[in-house]
């Protein structure tokens, strides 16, 4: 396409009404005028406003009566506004040798090189959102201390519970996990209490609920707050924890936080098979929108005590090893993954946490779920 070039002069015309004096900022130079193909230079002097971006000016400023034909025909005229000058390059010490650069293709630091960079390209970033917050409720009005968990209390789940969860809030923690001390009264081998719709969990759930509805509840799938005899399943009189038959009694009890109300529900027990028969009766009642993180990697560990006593939930006899992990095993974390994962479980969980780290980056190189961490209580002072 053919273009015309015109060789007339032109002068950038001045703006009317306007006084430079008046403003911080605004300073007058002479006018240019140009042909094309060369500038030229007159020597008459035309006002032309130049504004410094670093002077400052605490009142209002006026805008300049000047349209964009104009602004373009100044800047194409060579009566560009100036700007700040780059800053001189910093001086290195003395002593420094000169040395010629290195020819490298790729410099890694440059990433790394200021705080908004390293902000840009973070890949692990924690905040409060990312934290759900165990918390412990009781039948009492008041707030009991926790002995082998100073600090922490079991909360009143009408006054204490509430006031913990506002305080969470507002330091950006919107999730919180709620794990019940269970009158020993209601407690039975079948742990039937675990799915009483009016028992101690599905009722604070509600409330929070009702008191802070964007709240994220997650819950805790077992037995053993609710056993007579401490185990995660139904105790057969030989001692074996049975499986079938719990699991059966795990769907009753996540049914029955899902109608509360709960958000997420977290099997706990260890049980096989547990995190398909869950998926499957939520289903049935409509609780499709219901998650299930699954404590897919939960190890034997001495690290429960505290919180067994926070709970009055300690095994009456044996441990737990016939159906939690052996903390020796290191592959057998990846067939308890791939199980829930194909049972349809949304978030995989490992505990305790920080001393399984190997275990929380293996499923995090092998699922493409989200990967949660439970930090269990340790006492005493760690160096």
């Amino acid at each position: 396409m053919a273009s015309t070039i015109l060789n007339a002069p032109y002068t950038v015309p001045s703006v009317k009404g306007f006084d430079t004096q008046n403003y911080v900022g605004l300073r007058p130079i002479s006018s240019l005028r140009f042909n094309s193909g060369r500038t030229a230079f007159s020597g008459h002097s035309q006002r032309l406003l130049v504004v410094r971006a670093s002077e400052k000016y605490d009142g209002d400023v006026e805008k300049l009566e000047m349209s964009i034909e104009e602004c373009e025909a100044a800047v194409v005229a060579g009566n560009v506004p100036e700007a700040p000058s780059v800053p001189p390059k910093p001086a290195a010490p003395f002593g420094t040798p000169v040395i010629q650069s290195l020819q490298l293709s790729r410099r890694p630091r440059r990433n790394r090189s200021s705080p908004a960079l390293r902000a840009s390209f973070q890949e692990t970033s924690i905040c409060p959102a990312n934290f759900v917050y165990p918390l412990f409720i009781h039948e009492g009005q008041e707030d009991t201390p926790i002995g082998a968990m100073p600090g922490c209390y079991r909360l009143g789940w009408r006054h204490g519970l509430v006031e913990e969860v506002a305080k969470a809030r507002d330091v950006g923690v919107n999730g919180i996990v709620l794990f019940p001390k269970v009158p020993d009264a209601l407690k039975s081998p079948t742990g039937d209490e675990a799915y009483n719709d009016n028992g101690l969990v599905p009722r604070a759930i509600r409330l929070l609920k009702d008191k802070y509805p964007d709240l994220v509840i997650y819950t805790d799938v077992a037995l053993d707050p609710y056993s007579s005899d401490g185990h995660d399943g139904i105790v057969r009189e030989d001692g074996v924890i049975m499986n079938d038959e719990t699991v059966h009694q795990l769907c009753k009890q996540a049914v029955s936080q899902a109608r509360a109300g709960a958000d997420v529900v977290s099997p706990s027990d260890m049980m096989d098979g547990r995190v398909g028969a869950i998926r499957a009766a939520l289903d049935a009642e409509g609780f499709h929108h219901v998650s299930i993180m699954s404590y897919t990697a939960k190890y034997a560990s001495s690290f429960y005590g505290p919180f067994r006593e926070a709970l009055d939930s300690n095994p009456r006899f044996g441990d737990k090893k016939t159906y939690q992990m052996n903390p020796a095993n290191y592959r057998e974390a990846l067939v308890e993954g791939r199980e829930d994962e194909a049972e349809g479980a949304d978030i995989l969980l490992v505990k305790p946490g920080l001393p399984y780290l190997d275990i929380i980056r293996l499923l995090r190189d092998q699922s493409p779920l989200p990967i949660a961490a439970y930090q269990v209580w340790v006492c005493g002072n760690v160096p």
